[in-house]
This record gives structure tokens, sequence and C-alpha cells, in this order.
């Protein structure tokens, strides 16, 4: 079976779309699957191109027998509605004039959150003839409403119609939570068309660990309780609620925040804490995969944190099943599926979004206690293992796709 896979992040980028959809297409190469991957110029989130590559208008690349074909498109941090709306838009005519020059896939599937790209991947299905599948990963536009973006508008309203539109031209829908598919079929959507396929992790590869002693003291972390935010630093994740509980913890000078990523509001943030001079907070930047995973050794819980919306009740931040697979407990400041699941496996804390007084009581409960803190790192790790193991998650949706070909929908 030839997939051809639509996804406008892709590594060396290293947020949540790039890491899923290359984890999950290396595994269906291995199979034995053909698969194709079209995406731009690594460039998220900063809008800078890494270095290796040019936003070229066509260039080929092979990662681990996955074919990736890199097309041009406009090239905009990631901020600002209306430059993003013009890299959406570009990747989507340009992704679809490409699909019409590689060999014919048997299955065409586009990812969201934004879903210019299943606009792309609904018009190549048409155009070669084959079943579309929607990765449906974030509620788009909802989502831009709830992090003050946009204003309910009539430009928002016809978002939606396009949001629906798409889902009922889909063959299949891939869910990435239960909510998610709880509203879109509450909405009209036909439930037996969705199936729900979480994010995980490579357990491989996430591995509990000792902190790395170099990286460890390069920051001047040695003799610390480190508390770790690793993820972009967006409008939708209350950054701002962790640089309170950092002031409110500046007694605790045996309690270090590091903040590794960037996004919209990192310059904002890190001005932030230097105007306030928050010595115990590290803003670190942009990190490659690998040391991602050596920040997660690094710390001693993980915070992951979302707005408090009800929107973000149904997302499920992949970086809780990373936390986990190294074995590090969480402070969790998100409402919904994601605190079931954080109760399920009893790794951390759960908390109310935006709270920074909960937040910094939760990891002072853990910097107090860490035999507390390690037991509930290893309960995570243990439960991840058994419920969100990439290998598994990503043959259970090969086998939805192959049902699908199989069908000839």
């Amino acid at each position: 079976m030839h997939i051809l896979f639509l996804s406008d992040n892709f590594p060396p980028e290293t947020n949540a779309p790039a890491s899923r959809t290359y984890e999950h297409t290396r595994r269906w190469v291995s199979a034995g699957h053909e698969v194709t991957v079209i995406t731009g110029a690594p460039n998220f989130p900063s809008g800078k191109i890494h270095p290796g590559y040019r936003n070229s208008l066509w260039s080929h690349e092979m990662i681990e027998g996955v074919a990736v074909l890199r097309v041009w498109t406009y090239i905009t941090a990631n901020e600002g509605f209306a430059r993003r709306t013009l890299d959406y838009i570009s990747f989507m005519l340009s992704a679809t004039f490409a699909s019409m020059f590689i060999k014919r896939p048997d299955v065409i599937i586009a990812t969201s959150p934004q879903f210019f790209t299943p606009c792309a991947g609904w018009i190549v299905s048409l155009l070669r003839r084959r079943p579309f599948v929607f990765e449906l990963r974030d509620l788009w536009p909802d989502s831009i409403v709830a992090v003050g973006a946009m204003r309910e508008t009539r430009l928002i309203s016809w978002l939606r119609r396009l949001e629906y539109f798409l889902y009922r031209r889909a063959s299949l829908i891939i869910s990435v939570t239960s909510s998610f598919k709880k509203i879109i079929t509450e909405n009209g959507i036909d439930p037996n068309k969705v199936s729900v396929i979480t994010n995980g992790v490579d357990i491989d590869a996430f591995l509990p660990g000792q902190k790395p002693a170099e990286l460890e003291s390069r920051r001047g972390l040695k003799g610390k309780f480190v508390v770790a935010y690793v993820g972009t630093i967006g409008m939708a994740h209350g950054i701002g609620t962790l640089l309170d509980a950092a002031r409110l913890l500046r007694p605790r000078t045996d309690i270090a925040f590091v903040i590794v990523g960037t996004g919209a509001q990192h310059q904002s943030m890190l001005l932030q804490a230097q105007k306030e001079a928050l010595s115990n907070v590290d803003f670190v930047g942009s990190v490659s995969k690998a040391e991602v995973r050596d920040y997660w050794l690094l710390c001693d819980v993980a915070v992951v944190l979302l707005r408090d919306s009800p929107v973000f009740r149904h997302v499920i931040p992949s970086k809780m099943f990373e936390a986990m697979g190294t074995g590090r407990p969480i402070v969790l400041a998100v409402r919904g599926e994601s605190a079931d699941i954080l109760s399920d496996a009893d790794a951390g804390i759960a908390i109310s979004p935006e709270d920074p007084q909960a937040l910094a009581a939760a990891i002072t409960r853990f910097a107090d206690d860490q035999a507390v803190a390690r037991a509930a790192g290893n309960r995570g790790r243990n439960f991840v293992c058994k419920n969100y193991d990439r290998d598994a998650l990503a043959m259970r949706m090969l086998s939805e796709i192959e049902k699908l070909s199989k069908a000839g929908v």
C-alpha cells in the first residue's frame, strides 16, 4: 500500500504533529508499506528555516525509509493570525500541486490542527480518486477563539462550516481524543467513520534514567529540584501562570524552573522573567528531539499547562506521555480528558488551570517528599507502557487505513 501523508510539520521540527507523523510513518514503512510525506521546509515555530534546508520549490529526502517531499510555503513565525493563514494556504496550494506528480497513492491522509491541510487532502483525494483520511488533532477554529486570537465573527462561522464539510467528505476520521469524537458525532458526523487513536510515546526512546550530569552542570542546576516545562510557548499554554508560581517560590532556593521551547509568547515571557529578576527561571529555547529527552531526564517534576478554556478540556497534551515515559511525575493544570488519564495513571497531581498558588503548592509537595514524586513517576512509566506505546498505536492506525483501502471506499 502507498500512503500519501500531508503534514505541514515534520522532523527536524519537534512539535507534536511532526513527532506523531514521523513516529507513525516510519513504523508503517517498517511494516512493509510505501509512505510519501509532503511537507514544507522545517521552520516551526520561529519562522527561521533549520540549518541545511532551503525554502525551495521542490526537494526530496529519505528519512528512515519515508520519502519526504518538501514544497515551497510562505514562511512566518507561529504568531499573527493573518500571516499564519497565508502560511497554511500556501502549503495547501503547494501540497495539492505536488501531489499530482507522485506515484498514485492508495490512500491520502491529511492532519490538522488547522484544516487547510485537510482541504488539500480532500482535493487530492478527488483528483487521484482515492479515499481521504482526516487526522483530527484539534477543534480548529474553536481553539483560535479560545486563546483570544480572534473573536466570534462571520469568518469563524464560515471556518466552522468548512470544518464540518471536510469531516463529512472524509472516508475516515482519526481523532486523537475521545472528546473530539464525542463533539463531532453529536454535531451530526457518522460515529462509525471516527476512530480514536491517541498520542503516545516511543517507550524505547523515552526511558527513565539519571539526570544527565553534563547538562545539569551546564545549566547550573546541581543540587536543585528541577521543575520543567517542555513544549511550545504559545497563546494557549498559560506560561504566565508558571512564572507566577516561580515568583511565589522564589524564597525556595532549592527549586529551579526550566522552560524548554519557543513560540509566540516566548519573547514576552522571557522579558517578563527578566524584568522581575526571576533568577530561578531558565529559558532554554528550542532544542533537538534528542535534547528534549535529556531535559525530561534533567527534571524532577514535569509541568503541563493550558489556559482555562472549555475547548482545552478536550485536549490531551502529548508532552504528558513523554514525561511519563521517562518516569517523571506531572503537575497537570488542564481539565477534562487529560486529567482523567493522569488520575488513572496515578502519576501526579492535577490542579485547576491558571492557578499559580495551586501550582506552587503541588510543586512544593513533590519537592518536600521526593520519594512520593519518584513513586508517581514510576507509576506513570508503567501506565504508558501498557496503554500508550507508540508502536501499538501506530499499528492500530495502520489497521484502520488498511481496512479503508481494502474496502475501496
